[in-house]
């Protein structure tokens, strides 16, 4: 498709649009199931797109890390992005796709690219990695591609990722920028600038969890969601989890928080995505747990560790009474 093309249906895509992307509860990064011949299982990434929303999630990420998607061939990212955008049309969800590049130029026609799928609602797009622009360049980075985005942006903060740290004010900065929309923030843990930018956000800018063994806590910082990979699992537990703290529930949510957090950690013992790949397999959830190189199958060792701390949420106990949200207020 050329340039021309784009352009006109990013016309189409963007005409009518008046508001950003509603930006809470859990959303998951699905996954990208392989058969038994190495090749994308449509038919169980659907399945698994449908599952995780009838358990409550708030929506489905297409094409982030956990997809895989460095080792996926470009008709392969295309036929994920189809499948996913499929579902979230007929079941009225958000669908996020995970776009963009290190260059800018790369990265405007990376997001050029969404305006082939009219349900994409978001794009989640990485801080630059390895070049370790100053402030003021992520910035710029930014503004460029939101001005050409046919949808709004979602800043993926992961600075052991990408190398490049970014505080409270840096953060606020971006979030002030027209069509950026909120922030993946996966610090890697709780820090100073987490509860200061949470304290002080600029008006329409969502912070969504990024790692999940620290949604909870981010939750009752004043997080909206979370983008958990975890939520592959017990989703209908994350779920609960962001509606307990929501609600003023912080007994059932610390609960919650703590089983939840000791599933996360056991997912991500080994590289991300083979545990959850694991797991899903050993429950009859996708035909084979491969991964592609780099990444290796997890060992039977993590799997089943994983799969002790997700029985143990099964089996908690639900709250003795419906949740009521008026009896927080």
């Amino acid at each position: 498709m050329g340039m021309r093309q784009d352009t006109e249906q990013y016309a189409r895509h963007t005409a009518g649009r008046t508001s950003g992307p509603r930006l809470d509860g859990i959303h998951v990064p699905l996954i990208t199931p392989f058969d038994r011949d190495g090749e994308v299982a449509a038919g169980a990434l659907e399945a698994l797109a449908h599952e995780v929303l009838d358990a409550g999630a708030a929506g489905i990420v297409a094409l982030g890390t956990t997809a895989e998607t460095a080792a996926l061939e470009e008709a392969e990212r295309d036929l994920v992005t189809g499948v996913c955008a499929r579902v979230c049309r007929e079941r009225g969800a958000l669908l996020t796709v995970g776009a963009g590049a290190i260059g800018t130029r790369a990265a405007e026609a990376s997001l050029a690219r969404l305006a082939r799928w009219p349900q994409a609602g978001a794009a989640l797009v990485t801080v630059p990695a390895f070049v370790q622009p100053s402030v003021a360049g992520v910035l710029a980075h930014f503004a460029r591609l939101a001005a050409v985005s046919p949808v709004p942006l979602v800043v993926y903060h992961i600075p052991y990722r990408t190398g490049q740290a970014l505080d409270a004010a840096a953060l606020r900065a971006l979030g002030s920028l027209p069509g950026v929309a909120g922030v993946k923030y996966a610090g890697g843990g709780i820090d100073q600038e987490a509860v200061a930018l949470l304290g002080d956000l600029p008006e329409g800018f969502a912070v969504l969890a990024g790692d999940d063994v620290y949604v909870s806590p981010l939750l009752a910082l004043g997080a909206s969601g979370g983008i958990l990979a975890s939520a592959h699992l017990a989703t209908e537990r994350f779920a609960e989890l962001a509606g307990a703290w929501r609600d003023g529930e912080a007994v059932r949510a610390r609960e919650l928080g703590h089983g939840l957090a000791r599933l996360s950690a056991a997912l991500f013992t080994e590289p991300n995505p083979s545990v959850v790949k694991g797991v899903l397999h050993a429950r009859g959830r996708i035909p084979t747990p491969s991964v592609r190189l780099p990444l290796l199958p997890a060992s039977g060792a993590a799997v089943a560790a994983a799969l002790k701390e997700l029985e143990a949420l099964e089996e908690l106990e639900e709250p003795a009474t419906p949740r009521d949200p008026a009896a927080a207020l």
